[in-house]
């Protein structure tokens, strides 16, 4: 059974936020030609200029014109990611309108969907949909966080074939000697905040089939116990 797609009216607007690194990353649309986007470099000051960032930043759109907001839920640095979804659960719930927290993994992978293992066909150039996508990142302690993706057939969505965990680096790389079918590995180093536009858009993916959740559900994915709240690796 196919569902059907729903589409947001041109008037209205997602929203997506970036923090887990030392960057801020924002992203507006209507998905249907509006779209734009920007990243600064703000460092310690991300909490302090963050509102002010996003009043300039949805002109000449208004609040009221948002339909749903999305913010990348991490992993990465823990100061960053926290008031990335404080700030996201507190529009969403002021402005009554879903939030849609992402794997920061999943967004740099969905960034990845069509700049690899591409195949040619009579309607061009698309993804190897059997080419799965393993993405890494640096973690606390010597630990790795680590997950694998694969986008479906016609590159609509991204299916989680490994969630989001934290291991060592010894154990990830057993999981990819294993691993039975092919894949591109990508390491999430620098220029994190550039995928919010993918943020957005998976966002957008699970708004169009329906889903509606509530910014009490938007929760960080912090994989490991912070001892300290420093950033978790460095951009």
């Amino acid at each position: 059974m196919t569902t059907e797609l729903k589409h947001l009216q041109p008037t209205k607007y997602g929203l997506a936020l970036h923090t887990t690194t030392r960057e801020l990353g924002l992203a507006i649309s209507n998905f249907t030609g509006d779209t734009r986007s920007d990243v600064w470099y703000l460092e310690r000051e991300l909490s302090s200029h963050l509102h002010q960032y996003l009043i300039e930043f949805i002109q000449p759109q208004t609040w009221t014109d948002l339909a749903f907001i999305a913010v990348a839920k991490g992993p990465g640095g823990f100061t960053g990611t926290r008031i990335g979804v404080v700030t996201a659960r507190t529009l969403g719930q002021q402005l009554d309108i879903p939030v849609f927290a992402i794997s920061t993994l999943a967004a740099l992978a969905w960034s990845q969907v069509f700049q690899t293992s591409f195949v040619s066909t009579e309607k061009g150039l698309r993804i190897k949909s059997e080419t799965a996508i393993a993405v890494q990142m640096p973690a606390q302690r010597g630990q790795v966080f680590g997950a694998i993706y694969q986008p479906t057939p016609d590159n609509s969505e991204l299916n989680i074939l490994l969630p989001d965990t934290v291991m060592t680096s010894q154990t990830w790389q057993e999981k990819l000697a294993s691993w039975n079918t092919d894949y591109q590995l990508i390491s999430a180093e620098s220029g994190l905040a550039a995928t919010v536009t993918s943020v957005l858009q998976l966002a957008y993916i699970d708004w169009q089939k329906g889903q509606r959740p509530n910014w009490s559900e938007a929760l960080p994915f912090y994989g490991q116990h912070p001892v300290e709240t420093t950033t978790q690796f460095t951009t």
